[in-house]
């Protein structure tokens, strides 16, 4: 199987630690592609019609898009249980909860470097990080509990979320009122998973 990939994008980064954590890397041939929501690659409309990575393209299928599909996938092919059904609404729930903090922050992104300067809106920029510093602080106040034990896939998502901030967005200081989840980010971001897979 082939996943197509920009390595800045935090959804793909999640797909990533996944394929490590659930040894799959002899399994997933990551392939890097130049894409952007102007202007998507060929490969990547012919894997997912709305131009969007991570993609994975299968042999034996139809290629499967949005990573939260992906990343579950490859979870079942692992037989990895990073979606534990003893807590599977809690665990989707934070997912879905750090996807959204993903889509907020890489809209952010797109305003400041795909739109010219006169035609970028700062209200909508700062609706955007208002959306995202909600879910941070949500997490930090009501989700910690499920930060800990064993690895599943909202910690991945967290922690791929939290980093892409730290890469676009540093100067926010997320972790200012959220002691607690920037200690547990500093521990997460030493696991290997997480060191192969940070952007250059």
């Amino acid at each position: 199987m082939q996943l197509l990939i920009s390595p800045a994008s935090p959804f793909v980064r999640k797909v990533r630690v996944l394929i490590r954590e659930a040894n799959l890397m002899d399994t997933v041939e990551e392939v890097n592609v130049t894409t952007t929501p102007m202007n998507s690659a060929p490969e990547v409309v012919a894997a997912n019609p709305m131009g969007k990575i991570p993609a994975l393209i299968r042999a034996d299928g139809p290629g499967i898009y949005d990573s939260r599909v992906i990343t579950r996938f490859l979870d079942d092919l692992a037989g990895a249980n990073l979606y534990p059904e003893s807590r599977i609404w809690e665990i989707l729930t934070l997912e879905a909860t750090a996807d959204a903090i993903m889509d907020a922050t890489v809209a952010m992104s797109y305003e400041t470097r795909l739109r010219p300067e006169e035609k970028q809106s700062a209200d909508w920029i700062e609706a955007q990080w208002t959306k995202a510093a909600r879910g941070i602080a949500a997490v930090n106040s009501r989700w910690m509990s499920h930060l800990s034990g064993p690895l599943n896939i909202g910690q991945i998502g967290v922690a791929c979320a939290l980093s892409y901030v730290d890469l676009r967005h540093d100067g926010r200081g997320w972790r200012n009122g959220n002691e607690a989840l920037a200690n547990w980010h500093a521990e997460f971001s030493a696991r290997d998973s997480m060191v192969a897979t940070k952007p250059e």
